[in-house]
């Protein structure tokens, strides 16, 4: 994407000072993250029917996703991240309070806007400010604030949904962000604002449907969408139904808190290694290590079927070790396939590729919960996700 022209910012302003707002929407995330399936089951009741929401709710998203652009058309980047986090501050704490149900799930839609507006612009935001760092390090750095901030996010998120119920999260989550946007305040960025054009849904469906088939035609940037689809999946399906399964089997809040916040410590724990191994590897690393890590996935998610003992928990920390494994490599495929003018024109439509598995997931999610059953059978969904992308990665993608 273009860069655009800042009239003025702060002296010491960098993209390590948007790396460091990982920070604060790592741990916000991870406080919501952490809740968000047990708040919809309390809603909904069961399962399936929590899929079902998830599905329309990322579905939302997705579309928000592919008009991205048409929102930069209309305003500036600092201040779409502006009202995007204040936008999220004020939601976070209205749905903090015991509303009903269709006003939590319309603030629910609403923020999914701005939660998008803000996990797209800040690569951006690194990008232009990068100056002499390169991106590869500015993302390091970003990323590896995401996990810290995400770290300690679940036991936090427990305790308080322990003392003032699952919703409270919310308002704890919307201090964090009001953090954010008082650091954000600091950076003192201005650009020029732009006039607004009027929008036509034609011409923009057009325009999308047209980027998208000239994507798919390129048969290593397909098979780049689809193995980052399959990561996405099976991250889907382990942060959706984790907390849900963990319950149902009789652990306390508390121990699903430990877990959820040990299964950080990898990511953060192998953040340098990974990234060191990249660097040196490159195209070899990314590919040995997204086999290894989505092979070790997929023999889990199958031990977990068969599992609902205390091993349980353990195989739950060991499944967070294979995401870690592949979590610096998993964009990686998308810059290797595409030359400099393609990474330009076709990065948005590779980013569906992150938000798409979110509607899907849920959806098989919750067929195989209705023909065996049971909840732990998205286990045996996600192992078959995990099989189908080791074939993708072990195929060969021509240019």
């Amino acid at each position: 994407m273009k860069r655009e022209n800042y009239i003025s910012t702060r002296a010491n302003v960098t993209g390590f000072s948007f790396a460091n707002l990982g920070l604060f929407t790592g741990f916000g995330d991870g406080v919501i993250s952490a809740v968000y399936s047990l708040i919809l089951l309390e809603i909904w009741k069961t399962p399936e029917i929590v899929s079902i929401y998830s599905a329309a709710y990322f579905a939302f998203g997705l579309v928000i996703q592919m008009i991205f652009g048409e929102f930069l058309r209309i305003t500036s980047k600092s201040r779409l991240f502006y009202s995007s986090l204040l936008s999220i501050v004020i939601c976070y704490i209205m749905m903090s309070f015991s509303i009903k149900p269709g006003t939590f799930v319309a603030l629910d839609f609403f923020t999914e806007i701005p939660l998008i507006m803000i996990g797209t612009l800040i690569p951006l935001f690194l990008a232009d400010f990068s100056k002499n760092t390169s991106m590869g390090q500015m993302n390091g750095r970003y990323h590896l604030w995401l996990n810290i901030g995400a770290l300690f996010s679940p036991m936090i998120a427990m305790s308080i949904a322990g003392q003032f119920g699952n919703r409270s999260a919310f308002f704890a989550s919307a201090m964090i962000y009001l953090c954010g946007l008082f650091l954000f305040k600091r950076y003192r960025i201005v650009q020029e604002e732009k006039k607004i054009q009027k929008l036509s849904p034609r011409k923009t469906l057009r325009t999308v449907i047209r980027m998208v088939r000239s994507y798919f035609r390129v048969p290593s940037l397909a098979r780049a969408y689809w193995i980052n689809f399959g990561y996405y999946a099976m991250a889907a399906m382990r942060s959706l139904y984790m907390p849900i399964i963990v319950i149902q089997s009789g652990f306390s809040r508390d121990t699903l808190g430990l877990i959820l916040t040990l299964g950080f410590l990898p990511y953060i724990l192998l953040s340098e290694p990974m990234s060191f191994i990249a660097k040196k590897f490159k195209k070899k690393a990314t590919k040995g290590a997204l086999v290894f890590g989505t092979i070790m996935f997929s023999v889990i998610a199958l031990m977990l079927f068969f599992t609902k003992s205390n091993t349980m928990l353990i195989l739950l920390l060991l499944w967070q070790v294979s995401g870690a494994i592949q979590d610096p490599f998993h964009d990686m495929v998308f810059f290797q396939a595409a030359n400099k003018q393609n990474q330009s024109r076709f990065f948005g439509i590779f980013r569906t590729s992150a938000n798409f598995p979110k509607v899907v997931a849920p959806i098989i999610g919750a067929l195989f919960i209705f023909v065996f059953g049971m909840t732990q059978a998205i286990w045996l969904a996600a192992a078959i996700i995990g099989i189908l992308t080791t074939f993708a990665l072990l195929s060969k993608g021509n240019k």
